[in-house]
């Protein structure tokens, strides 16, 4: 783990980790290499004792009955209920099951985002009061980019990696965004089996980037309906591409849209 680069009044670390690129942006005031260098290492934690293409991590194992669930660790029973808690709360868009080909649970769909909120917090506790972590596009955003400017966030064009269509300012707040232009129908309609055609993609903000992902999955998989859903869900906003390229979005993130992607 090398330091960090500092860049002006900026204190930023990348690592590839979990299958991702994971990157932490943090503002004056800094913290201390080790701080980071925790929060690394807790990201590689999460990869070994999470990862679903590892034999030899606990969800694997749980998975194929080599490890009952209730001798895994805690934060591995923790996932596993969080996930299927959020199946309920999304009556079954968000499903789980759906992540292994062969069915079994599998509480992946949230640990990215859980693992994100939990570097959030740690880097908190070290001193960091304006900080961005970021992994695989989703991110949490605390405090303030610069003095009276929040974290301006692109939303890419599914067309176009290079464009955005909608730019929001965050602070304190996770943004998670799901679509099917950079891996292909990976997302389906656990109802139907059948890859949601609705929408090109799905952006959802809140308190929690764990929820903001997995809501945003199953509002992608809901179409059309899903900006609305989002929008009755406590503290969560939505702004989505439909399948016409029109941008819609809910109140909550409409006073986040800032005219450069209006």
């Amino acid at each position: 783990m090398g330091p960090s680069a500092s860049t002006g009044r900026r204190q930023v670390r990348v690592e590839h980790v979990m299958g991702t690129t994971v990157s932490i942006d943090v503002r004056e005031p800094f913290v201390a290499e080790a701080a980071i260098d925790d929060v690394i290492a807790w990201f590689h934690d999460v990869d070994r004792r999470f990862s679903p293409y590892r034999a030899d991590s606990e969800v694997t194992r749980v998975g194929d009955g080599r490890l009952a669930l209730e001798d895994a660790s805690p934060d591995v029973r923790a996932m596993f209920t969080l996930a299927d808690d959020l199946r309920g709360r999304t009556d079954g868009y968000f499903d789980p099951r759906g992540f292994r080909a062969d069915g079994r649970p599998d509480p992946t769909g949230v640990v990215k985002g859980w693992s994100v909120d939990e570097a959030i917090a740690r880097l908190r506790l070290a001193g960091a009061r304006n900080v961005q972590v970021a992994a695989g596009g989703d991110l949490v955003a605390a405090g303030e980019a610069e003095p009276g400017r929040g974290w301006r966030i692109g939303i890419r064009h599914p067309d176009d990696a290079g464009s955005v269509a909608a730019v929001l300012e965050v602070r304190d707040l996770g943004v998670a965004t799901s679509g099917l232009y950079e891996r292909g129908g990976h997302i389906r309609d656990p109802h139907t089996g059948r890859v949601p055609t609705g929408l090109r993609s799905m952006t959802v903000v809140g308190p929690s980037l764990a929820i903001a992902d997995a809501f945003a999955t199953a509002a992608f998989a809901m179409g059309e309906a899903g900006t609305a859903w989002v929008a009755r869900q406590a503290g969560m906003g939505a702004l989505a591409i439909t399948g016409r390229d029109r941008v819609v979005w809910s109140p909550l993130v409409g006073t986040l849209l800032r005219t450069e992607g209006r």
